[in-house]
């Protein structure tokens, strides 16, 4: 088959978060299983775009509104990704340094969303699908099925619109109605909701199958969709969940170049340890005591604001027998309190604000619990690198977390699962983290060896999406 993905990020190329991890694994998983996979996102000013050659296969030009802009796609050469990558490029609006976080990015995404419709209207054959990732791009299933320029040729191509978060929908106005591209009128439904123009809504109704990146996740935005439960429920009937997975290559501790020492299953206990001391010494904490490490955004979604409290109240408690490493950039106020505890807490807590691909790897070598107090958590992927580097994942039971992570109250349990977003919650997790696994070495031992072994690869997940792809063809 050939499939084409469209997105907002695309790892290593440019990221955020998982979005970007995500289209970065599971077109080169759906090429190595022998089928024809593009990757199309804006082309922000990276060091990959930099750093990598480049050949231009398309230019075109196209409007939004009254504003005609031209546009340029390149293609990478060497197929270094393993599928082929392509960048859009319209100067003045996707030619900037970050993916997110400009006024203009309503105006930036609907270009890029545009100029991709006209290239694939360009196409001199037709692919078999079109996948779309989130509001970015939730309205080329709408523009390929309804607006005038594109309707004749890309109006029976099948489109599968997945949502990695259900929180964020790129709603605008109906006054900014005037910038889309000509559509049949009669359709202005599909791009309402709640009297807003909705590309998240629109991208559920219009495309051909919706999915979502968990099982739970699914049935959790029945009832907690940021306003778009009703459509959830009727739109059901096409949705259905498929987990994530993660890329083994990337990260395998037996491989891995960013860790200091390299280990399997075999030698779990030896080069968690290795990696613990490399780990401790660098934040100054005491590789003797377990260290529960936090990775991600930190925002409230994320239980981030749980944080400060969670972790004063769990060394209180527990006598500075634990040491707490986060690791994340978000809400202002959440990095200053974390970042100011660090000298409350010196020896027992440390902080690094901002991104840090590499340190990250160390940290899950490292580290013998990673923790998830998420309020939501369509899938996770943090949880499943935890597991294959033997870190212990103790996590909030909601959404691809609950889906992926068994209690250890379970048969054949692994790891630790709470139900409140709540201080008391982790707290009482990190006492049973303590009393049920760091304090038992044997029990312990084996649950790293155990954790490691659970597959939590992409392909069983790619060849779902095949599947999937294949009952839109016959």
């Amino acid at each position: 088959m050939e499939i084409l993905h469209v997105a907002a990020e695309c790892f290593p190329v440019a990221k955020v978060g998982g979005l970007g991890d995500v289209v970065g694994a599971l077109p080169k998983y759906q090429a190595r299983a022998g089928h024809f996979v593009k990757v199309i996102i804006p082309m922000y000013r990276t060091r990959f775009l930099y750093e990598n050659q480049w050949e231009l296969v398309h230019e075109g030009g196209q409007h939004i509104g009254p504003y005609h802009f031209h546009y340029s796609i390149i293609k990478e050469k060497t197929n270094k990704l393993g599928f082929d990558m392509y960048l859009l490029d319209i100067h003045g609006l996707l030619d900037r340094e970050k993916v997110y976080g400009y006024q203009d990015d309503t105006e930036r995404f609907l270009a890029f969303q545009v100029a991709v419709c006209d290239w694939l209207n360009k196409w001199q054959h037709k692919t078999d699908v079109v996948h779309c990732h989130d509001h970015h791009t939730g309205l080329i299933p709408f523009f390929m099925k309804y607006a005038l320029e594109f309707r004749q040729k890309l109006s029976d191509i099948p489109t599968v619109f997945t949502i990695h978060n259900a929180q964020y929908q790129g709603w605008m106005s109906w006054d900014k109605y005037y910038l889309l591209p000509p559509f049949d009128t009669w359709k202005w439904g599909m791009l309402d909701w709640d009297n807003m123009i909705n590309p998240l809504a629109a991208g559920i109704k219009s495309a051909w199958r919706v999915t979502t990146v968990s099982h739970s996740y699914l049935d959790e935005l029945k009832s907690n969709a940021n306003g778009l439960e009703k459509l959830f429920e009727y739109e059901k009937g096409k949705s259905t969940g498929i987990l994530n997975g993660i890329d083994t290559q990337i990260w395998n501790p037996e491989t891995d170049s960013l860790i200091v020492s390299n280990y399997n299953e075999e030698i779990v206990t030896e080069g968690k340890l290795k990696n613990k001391k490399e780990l401790a010494g660098h934040f100054g904490l005491d590789p003797q005591k377990p260290i529960i490490s936090f990775i991600g955004r930190l925002v409230g979604e994320k239980g981030a604001d749980l944080l400060p409290d969670a972790i004063s109240h769990a060394l209180y408690q527990y006598n500075g027998d634990i040491n707490f490493l986060v690791l994340g950039s978000g809400e202002p106020h959440l990095e200053h309190t974390l970042h100011e505890m660090k000298h409350r807490f010196s020896g027992f807590y440390n902080s690094y604000i901002g991104y840090h691909e590499p340190l990250s790897h160390l940290i899950y070598a490292g580290s013998d619990f990673l923790l998830m107090p998420s309020r939501v958590e369509p899938c996770g992927l943090n949880q499943m690198y935890a597991l294959r580097y033997g870190t212990i994942p103790m996590v909030r039971s909601v959404g691809g977390l609950k889906d992926t992570v068994k209690d250890m109250g379970e048969w054949q349990g692994f790891g630790i699962r709470f139900h409140q977003p709540s201080v008391w919650d982790i707290s009482y997790s990190v006492g049973r983290a303590l009393d049920l696994y760091y304090n038992r070495k044997e029990q312990f031992d084996w649950m790293k060896k155990f954790s490691m072994q659970i597959d939590h690869s992409w392909d069983k997940s790619a060849q779902q999406y095949i599947d999937l792809y294949k009952s839109l063809k016959s």
